[in-house]
């Protein structure tokens, strides 16, 4: 007999949510309740796969016994900008700060991906890259964007798909990594445990 699988997100971000829908998938949304800043790594990349990796545990754990045939998601992602992990800024002063420090530059977006199988266990994680070059606003400019409230609920105070956008030049990678989650790795690691997107589309 086949198990009916359900994907679960580990993650409140309507972002990845929409990322999933356009691709097929209509996972159900549970938020872990992790406390992002009891985590610590040596690295950004590090750091982005360590809190998607407790984040999909967490919710895992939640849904033990009572989501047979679940695959739970977790993503969390960090802007490395001069060897620094940049999540969402504490304020208005610090997304400015953070967009002029930004303006003109390179950074990497670090994407944590994990996928745990709740029915037997399995488990594969990894971190997709994604290299941002932004644009050069004008002050004008930036405090008009962190007036808007956007840059304070997302990963490295900005958006691909949102108000930042045409402060954006040019990426070099995965588009939907941005967003909040790559597509094709989440593919890869399903595989890894043993299942086909395909299985799971709508």
């Amino acid at each position: 007999m086949t198990v009916q699988r359900t994907l679960v997100l580990a993650s409140a971000s309507p972002a990845r949510l929409g990322l999933l829908r356009q691709a097929g998938l209509d996972p159900e949304v549970v938020v872990s309740g992790v406390d992002e800043n009891g985590i610590n790594a040596a690295t950004p990349s590090e750091l982005a796969l360590l809190l998607a990796e407790a984040k999909a545990t967490a919710v895992a754990a939640q849904l033990d016994g009572d989501g047979p045939g679940a695959l739970v998601v977790g993503c969390d992602s960090v802007l490395e900008l001069d060897g620094q992990a940049l999540g969402k800024p504490r304020d208005a002063a610090e997304a400015t700060a953070r967009w002029r420090s930004m303006r003109g530059r390179a950074g990497v977006l670090r994407t944590g991906h994990c996928v745990i199988d709740t029915v037997n266990g399995k488990r594969a994680s990894r971190t997709a890259s994604t290299t941002v070059r932004f644009g050069t606003p004008d002050d004008a400019e930036i405090e008009a964007y962190v007036a808007s409230g956007e840059p304070l609920y997302v990963a490295g105070a900005f958006t691909l798909d949102g108000r930042s956008a045409p402060f954006i030049d040019s990426i070099e990678g995965d588009h939907g990594n941005v967003i909040g989650l790559s597509l094709p790795l989440l593919r890869e690691l399903l595989a890894e445990v043993g299942v086909r997107i395909t299985d799971l589309w709508g």
